[in-house]
C-alpha cells in the first residue's frame, strides 16, 4: 500500500497530482461486509472542498485537450500495464472490501486491463470527416465541413460498488482518451478500491490536475457535485432510483447512465435445457447476483418447466458458498441492509405460495443461493431488482406470453431467450423491449467494444468502448467557403 495514497489506513484524495490530506476532515469508516473488520477510512469531503476540485479540473482541461492523442494512448497503457502488476494486491483488496470472491476479483481486473488498452488504440482512430455540400439542394460545391470531435471538458464519474475497479475505469479511459479531464466521484463500499485504480492512473503520467478524485456521503456533497455549473457530463452506473433523481436536478448536462435491471431468460419448448441451466446459474449467481446484468428471472414455457427446474436445481446445489478468500461462487452480500431485502422478497413470495425449491438460508450477509418456483405477477420478487443470490421461476403457457410479462417490467437492459429454432430467437429478439438480447447465453455485459444500451428504466445513452469515447466528446464543424 502505496503511503502517498494512504497513512494508518486513512485514505486521502488525488488532487493536482498529488494525494492530500485535507485539514479538520472528517472521515467514514470503510469495514468489511466478510467480518465487520476496518478496512479503512476515506474523506468525508465539503461542497467547499468539491468547489476547489472541481476549479483544479477546469484548470488543467486545456494542457490536457492539447496533449497529441498518441501521447494520451502512450499513459493509457502505462496505466493498463501498472495494473496488471499490481492484480494480486487489489485483488486482496477487493475481496475484503466488497466480498467479491478470489476468481472473479482476477477476472474483473484482467477485463480492465484489455478495456484501458482496448480504449487507448480505439482512441488513436476516431477520426473525423470532410463533407462536400453539392449533394444538398440549392448548395454547389463553393463549401466545404470539415468534422472533428472535441472534448467535452470536466466528466463526473461515478462507480458502483459492485465493480469498483471496472466501472470507475470504463468510465475514466473512454473520458481522458477523448481529451477530457475527470472527476471520479467513487461509491462509499468500494472507495478504497477505486482510489489505487486512481493512483494508478496518476503514476502512469497524467499532468496535474487531469484525474482528480472526490470522496464523501452522497447526502452531503452528491446533489451538490452534479448540480455544479463547472462539470460537463455525468457518467454514472447505480440504482435506477438515484440515476432518476441525478437527470432530475442536472439540467442540460449531457450523460451516460447503467442504472438497474430486471433480466428475464425466457426458455422456450425447444431449448437445449442442460445448456439453458448452465447458462442461466452462471448468470443469476455469479458475485452473488450483485450485478445490473445478472438472470433475474427465469420465464419458462409450462411444458418444459419441470425438467429445467431439476437442472436448475441440480446445478444451484453445486455452487460453493463461504468467504471470499475460500474459492467460491456465493460470498457475503455487501451489508446488511442488502441481505435484509433480499430476504424479505424471498418471505413475501413463500407467503403467497411460490415453491421453494433451494436455499433460503442466511448467516449475517451471507445468503444461500435460492430457487424458487411458482412465481406469480402479484409477487415483488417477479418484478424488483433484488441484487441477491435468488432466482425466480415464473410458468408460462407460450412465447407470446412469455413475451408480454418480460415486458411488462419497468427496466429493459438484457433479456435471454434459449431455443434451437433460429426463427423463434429473432421473433422474441425483435419483440423484446431490452437494449440487448442474447440467444442461448446469460445476460452479461462484454465484450466491451459491443454497445451496451438500456431501455426505460435502465439506463440513459449507450455504452461500449467507442460509444463512450463518442459519447464524451461533442462533434464540432469548420465550414469552408471557397470563392470563385
Amino acid at each position: 500500500m502505496s503511503l502517498e495514497i494512504s497513512n494508518n489506513n486513512i485514505y486521502k484524495n488525488l488532487y493536482d497530482g498529488k494525494w492530500e490530506s485535507i485539514p479538520n476532515i472528517k472521515f467514514i469508516e470503510i469495514t468489511s461486509p466478510v467480518d465487520g473488520s476496518l478496512v479503512g477510512k476515506i474523506e468525508a469531503m465539503t461542497k467547499d472542498d468539491v468547489d476547489k476540485v472541481v476549479t483544479n479540473s477546469k484548470s488543467a482541461e486545456k494542457v490536457w485537450s492539447e496533449t497529441p492523442i498518441s501521447k494520451r494512448a502512450e499513459i493509457l497503457h502505462k496505466a493498463a500495464d501498472l495494473l496488471e502488476a499490481s492484480k494480486s494486491e487489489l485483488s486482496d483488496i477487493l475481496q475484503i472490501e466488497i466480498a467479491k470472491d478470489r476468481k472473479s476479483c482476477l477476472s474483473e481486473i484482467s477485463r480492465t486491463v484489455d478495456f484501458i488498452k482496448f480504449t487507448a488504440d480505439e482512441g488513436k482512430h476516431m477520426e473525423g470527416e470532410t463533407i462536400g455540400a453539392d449533394n444538398f439542394p440549392g448548395f454547389n460545391n463553393n463549401k466545404l465541413s470539415l468534422v472533428t470531435r472535441v472534448p467535452v471538458g470536466t466528466v463526473l464519474a461515478i462507480s458502483p460498488f459492485n465493480y469498483p475497479i471496472n466501472l470507475s475505469a470504463s468510465k475514466i479511459a473512454p473520458a481522458l482518451i477523448a481529451g477530457n479531464c475527470v472527476i471520479l466521484k467513487p461509491p462509499t463500499q468500494g472507495a478504497i478500491s477505486a482510489l489505487h485504480l486512481a493512483d494508478i492512473f496518476n503514476k502512469a503520467g497524467l499532468p496535474p490536475g487531469v484525474l482528480n478524485t472526490v470522496t464523501g456521503q452522497g447526502s452531503s456533497i452528491g446533489d451538490y457535485i452534479v448540480k455544479h455549473k463547472d462539470i460537463n457530463f455525468i457518467n454514472f452506473t447505480g440504482s435506477t432510483e438515484v440515476g432518476k433523481h441525478i437527470a432530475e436536478i442536472a439540467g442540460m448536462v449531457p450523460m451516460l447512465m447503467e442504472l438497474g435491471g430486471k433480466d428475464a431468460a425466457l426458455v422456450l419448448e425447444d431449448a437445449d435445457l442442460e445448456a439453458a441451466a448452465k447458462n442461466i446459474v452462471q448468470g443469476a449467481y455469479s458475485y452473488s447476483g450483485q450485478r445490473c446484468t445478472a438472470v433475474k428471472r427465469v420465464i419458462a414455457i409450462d411444458s418444459i418447466a419441470d425438467e429445467l427446474v431439476e437442472k436448475l436445481k441440480d446445478k444451484v446445489e453445486k455452487l460453493k458458498v463461504g468467504m471470499p478468500h475460500q474459492d467460491v461462487d456465493i460470498t457475503p452480500l455487501i451489508n446488511s441492509k442488502a441481505a435484509d431485502f433480499v430476504e424479505g422478497l424471498i418471505q413475501e413470495a413463500l407467503d403467497k405460495n411460490a415453491k421453494l425449491i433451494l436455499g433460503n438460508k442466511r448467516n449475517g450477509n451471507l445468503l444461500y443461493p435460492t430457487l424458487i418456483d411458482n412465481v406469480t405477477l402479484d409477487m415483488r420478487l417477479a418484478w424488483e431488482e433484488p441484487f441477491g443470490p435468488v432466482l425466480p421461476i415464473i410458468r408460462v403457457s407460450n412465447i407470446d406470453e412469455a413475451i408480454e410479462i418480460a415486458n411488462q417490467s419497468e427496466y429493459g437492459l438484457q433479456s435471454s431467450v434459449f431455443t434451437t429454432n433460429i426463427n423463434k430467437a429473432f421473433y422474441t429478439a425483435k419483440k423484446l423491449e431490452v437494449g440487448t438480447v442474447q440467444i442461448n447465453n446469460k445476460t452479461e455485459r462484454g465484450p466491451d467494444h459491443f454497445p451496451f444500451t438500456g431501455f426505460k428504466s435502465s439506463g440513459l445513452g449507450t455504452q461500449g468502448i467507442r460509444y463512450s469515447i463518442e459519447a464524451m466528446s461533442r462533434i464540432k464543424s469548420i465550414v469552408l467557403t471557397i470563392e470563385g
